[in-house]
């Protein structure tokens, strides 16, 4: 079963890194993939070409709106794919359009991708709408996040099949290392008894930053450390280091003690959270989406913008001896292996796939 994906852009982020793992873990099953990117960042464009799935980029500007959904339906038309999947609300607009103006729609089945929960309406509203009313369209729907879907059905979806799949984690890549524990932290200049602190985040009003460097400012005895797009321009407080984009941040997981997520809103599943926890480190998470869900028994659940509450919690972490952090740590890798790998997710896709 062949699957075109189509999906906002291809730059450093949670849904693009999603749409990797997916479409060469069904590569390597034999679906055939093909990625159609609206031109949104490009970062990630030679790690799927590096996996066997072949990327079509274009320009999504509004003057090529109508070029762009013509390039797409020639694609379709080309490959006669058995199914078509958009990826978060542009994405998913530009496939149903697609789907429905190419030819042999009865022979191929639309699927759409739900990434987010409760997003900002002033920002979002619009497109929230949009995908409202064209929400019969898909096949089914796919969120990645049990809070993600009720949200959309309060906005007005009305899906014909809602699942959930949650993220996928490489839980071979994030892992712990002692050995790069060490060498991170020297190449950072950070002690290594510190307790560090990790922030992986693009700069968004969403992610919340101001409420974490408010934390990181009340906690001077812990290293903060903030990794993505944009973090190196943030004003931080002298515990506090930013790294900007990187694209070996399983380094810096395993340099790390402590994750934390202080979204404000928005999240469906946090990769970030997962992928922390995988490499063995303690999650604390503000309640958006389903942090509560991914984390369990392993860490420490706080109310969003409440920068108090996020600063008890990193004390009450960093008050416990090493030895229980560490067992903390270790059970939360576990959750991740047991509860969301890689093959469980690419299965689920595929299972979804061959019931429609």
């Amino acid at each position: 079963m062949s699957v075109l994906h189509v999906i906002a852009g291809l730059g450093i982020g949670g849904a693009e890194r999603s749409l990797l793992q997916i479409a060469s873990g069904l590569k390597a099953r034999g679906m055939p993939q093909h990625v159609v990117s609206l031109g949104r960042g490009n970062e990630l464009r030679g790690a799927f070409e590096t996996s066997g799935v072949p990327v079509t980029e274009l320009d999504a500007s509004i003057w090529s709106i109508p070029r762009m959904l013509g390039h797409i339906v020639r694609i379709v038309a080309n490959e006669t794919p058995r199914a078509i999947q958009g990826w978060m609300y542009h994405g998913d607009i530009a496939a149903a359009l697609a789907h429905r103006l190419a030819p042999g729609r009865k022979q191929r089945k639309l699927f759409w991708n739900l990434r987010a929960s409760n997003m900002d309406a002033a920002r979002y509203g619009w497109l929230i709408r949009a995908e409202a009313w064209l929400s019969s369209w898909p096949d089914a729907i796919i969120a990645n996040s049990k809070r993600g879907a009720a949200e959309h059905v309060r906005f007005g979806y009305r899906p014909r099949r809602l699942e959930v799949i949650a993220n996928g984690v490489d839980v071979a890549r994030f892992r712990s290392d002692a050995e790069t524990r060490r060498a991170v932290r020297a190449e950072l200049g950070i002690s290594q008894d510190a307790l560090v602190v990790i922030n992986v985040a693009r700069v968004d009003k969403m992610k919340d930053h101001p409420t974490f460097l408010r934390a990181m400012e009340m906690t001077p005895n812990v290293t903060g450390l903030l990794v993505g797009k944009d973090t190196d321009t943030l004003a931080l407080p002298p515990n506090a280091r930013a790294l900007g984009a990187r694209h070996d941040v399983e380094r810096l997981y395993a340099a790390a003690d402590v994750v934390v997520s202080s979204s404000a809103f928005g999240e469906g599943f946090s990769n970030a959270i997962a992928e922390g926890m995988s490499a063995g480190l303690v999650p604390i998470a503000t309640d958006v989406g389903d942090a509560a869900a991914i984390i369990g028994e392993t860490g420490r659940i706080v109310p969003p913008g409440e920068g108090s509450a996020l600063v008890f919690a990193i004390i009450a972490e960093a008050g416990l001896p090493q030895t229980e952090r560490a067992a903390r740590g270790a059970a939360a890798r576990q959750r991740i292996v047991d509860r969301y790998s890689i093959d469980s997710a690419v299965s689920a896709y595929e299972r979804l796939y061959s019931s429609v």
